[in-house]
């Protein structure tokens, strides 16, 4: 009987967190990277390879049965491609009986729990699999979340909370154990919509998010740019923030430092607006507008 989704996290978590288990050898020919291997970043491969020259492949690659004698990789894709580089002509495995959703699922399970996971990626990743558990596109996951975030802070009506869903994410975050799902949706989603370069650096591990999220509020590529190459040479945070705001500063029009007439015109429509009159949608869409704009000015 094919397996839940959440049973697949749970096996994978379980598989991947279990030590050394009974394995076999299998040689390289016989062993297939999968084509949706989540991860497509292997670094310092060659400082694995040496240490897989001194001491062997220690944890056995998780693979799964493809006919004729060939074996998927689910999980250890960088550690086949370091043994061998290290010369090895056979890998340890574990074989699993696993259909193609289930080895996706596991895969994105296993990439979760790299320690060399950057920000950007784990988000990805974390996007990637709510995606697949719960049989939705990703930008739908992301609205979701966003949802959710919004109907906790009360400013939107309970639509999704305590939906099977919203269960589901929050079971999904608690199995992964890396944060919870409204610190994913406060400090990593925002990830999503930085600029290309900034995304790069994140990925490369260049500048922590933190930095990342800074930056990002610097629209003029040039000084973008100079401010990132700052944050790589090793500004702290702090200093980021003080440059961020000089720059910020220094661009502003005069025109837009005193307030535009219209914005007197939304407070007195606002003063005036009985909330309780609105209709729900329209009340939610209001009350959720002015929660963005009091984080953003806050």
């Amino acid at each position: 009987m094919a397996l839940s989704n959440r049973e697949i996290v749970g096996k994978g978590l379980d598989l991947l967190r279990s030590g050394l288990r009974p394995f076999v050898e299998r040689e390289y020919r016989r062993v297939y990277g999968e084509a949706t291997q989540p991860r497509k970043r292997f670094e310092n491969l060659e400082a694995l390879a040496e240490s897989i020259r001194e001491k062997g492949v220690l944890q056995p690659l998780l693979v799964r049965p493809l006919g004729d004698g060939r074996y998927a990789i689910v999980a250890g894709e960088r550690r086949y491609r370091a043994a061998r580089m290290a010369g090895l002509s056979e890998v340890p495995v574990r074989v699993v009986e696993l259909s193609e959703k289930e080895a996706r699922l596991l895969a994105l399970v296993e990439n979760l729990q790299r320690e060399d996971l950057n920000p950007y990626e784990e988000t990805v990743g974390v996007l990637a699999l709510l995606s697949e558990d719960l049989g939705k596109p990703v930008e739908e996951v992301v609205g979701l979340l966003e949802r959710m975030q919004k109907e906790k802070r009360g400013v939107a009506a309970r639509n999704v909370s305590g939906s099977p869903e919203a269960r589901r994410v929050e079971e999904v975050f608690k199995a992964l154990g890396r944060m919870t799902w409204e610190s994913f949706v406060r400090n990593r989603l925002p990830l999503l919509r930085l600029p290309e370069d900034l995304k790069a650096a994140l990925e490369e591990g260049a500048i922590p998010y933190t930095a990342a999220l800074e930056l990002k509020k610097v629209k003029d590529e040039a000084l973008r740019k100079a401010l990132l190459e700052e944050a790589k040479a090793g500004l702290s945070l702090r200093e980021l923030k003080a440059r961020v705001r000089e720059v910020l500063v220094a661009r502003k029009p005069a025109l837009e430092k005193a307030p535009a007439a219209w914005y007197g015109d939304v407070i007195d429509a606002l003063k005036k607006t009985d909330f309780s009159a609105l209709p729900t949608e329209k009340r939610a869409r209001v009350e959720a507008l002015l929660a963005e704009l009091k984080e953003l000015l806050g």
